[in-house]
């Protein structure tokens, strides 16, 4: 069966003139172009949840409010025919790639949503204004499509979390979707960006994803341990009661198992990640750490040391060559039962 193309809309007059099937639910997906199976993801689930008589929008467009240096928005990829067959295949219905001055035609907007203290840490820390100028296009796309609900990828997860906060503090009454990250086969999140790394450097930025997975699996092991140790009685030694229940690697590690806590403490995930990490940026091809924290999901602060249940994200930035990369995972603290 042939996919439909998507319409392709260049001005608020088009998309308004869109319309929409009487009753049927509007999904927007927001993009800055150069698709790839992340977004076309993002598009099918959109799809999935409108059903086949919704409608799905997709928007492509480079803002400049998100570029701290001229040379970083010339050097946006932009590639809108291969967009337009990825939306389509996908199951987009339209997309919507007005340009600068049909969504700024005054020039840049002297009125701005500001992302206030969750946008000056990690990536605002290190991209002062990007988020302020992400949360302004957002708002103004939002409005131009009017969605039911929007779809936003785990991958830039402080993004998400904002655009969450901003659509909650100013009553958007806007559904906002999270998918999760999509991975190539050797685990590096998907992203336009990846196209600007050589075949070493590509191997040295596979370093992100095997420190996540590092701390992850620090994470449920130490989960483990702990579970496993909980069903002897206190009184016994943790180290022969281990060797009962046949972990005598894990009864070995005799500081692990003296320290035993019923919980993980973020010290200890985030220095798996650190490990690995610090060993690419001894590659010939090194990586560039930018930052690598646990942070709590809703507000992106640290997570303190004695904080040791709940939902956290573990987020990391680096640079390799001149291609910078971000990446995290949610996690779960708190013992296993």
């Amino acid at each position: 069966m042939t996919t439909a193309p998507a319409t392709l809309l260049r001005s608020a007059a088009e998309l308004e003139a869109l319309g929409r099937p009487p009753g049927a639910r509007r999904a927007v997906v927001m993009t800055m172009g150069a698709l790839h199976d992340g977004h076309a993801t993002l598009i099918r689930a959109a799809r999935e949840a409108t059903g086949p008589d919704g409608q799905v929008v997709v928007t492509v467009f480079v803002n400049p409010l998100q570029f701290g240096e001229a040379a970083d928005l010339d050097r946006y990829p932009r590639t809108l025919d291969a967009d337009l067959a990825v939306a389509s295949e996908a199951g987009a219905d339209a997309v919507f790639a007005p340009s600068v001055d049909e969504v700024y035609p005054g020039g840049e907007p002297q009125v701005r949503i500001t992302a206030g203290p969750m946008g000056e840490r990690l990536e605002g820390a290190a991209r002062p204004g990007h988020f302020d100028g992400m949360l302004t296009v957002v708002a103004k796309l939002l409005h131009l499509t009017r969605p039911d609900a929007a779809f936003f990828g785990q991958k830039d997860a402080q993004q998400l979390a904002l655009v969450r906060r901003m659509v909650r503090d100013l009553n958007f009454g806007i559904d906002i979707v999270a998918v999760p990250t999509v991975r190539d086969p050797d685990g590096l999140a998907l992203s336009s960006r990846n196209r600007f790394l050589s075949a070493e450097e590509r191997r040295t930025a596979l370093a992100l994803p095997r420190a996540l997975f590092a701390a992850r699996d620090r994470l449920v092991a130490q989960q483990t341990l702990h579970a496993r140790a909980r069903t002897v009685p206190e009184r016994e030694g943790r180290a022969a009661a281990l060797n009962r229940l046949g972990e005598a690697r894990a009864a070995a590690d005799t500081q692990a198992v003296a320290l035993a806590r019923p919980t993980v403490a973020p010290a200890a995930v985030l220095a798996a990640a650190r490990a690995v990490l610090e060993e690419a940026a001894e590659e010939d091809v090194p990586l560039t750490l930018d930052y690598v924290a646990l942070v709590d999901p809703a507000d992106f602060t640290d997570l303190p040391d004695d904080r040791v249940s709940g939902e956290a994200v573990l987020a990391v930035a680096a640079r390799v060559g001149a291609t910078r990369l971000i990446d995290n995972i949610p996690l779960t603290l708190g013992a296993l039962t």
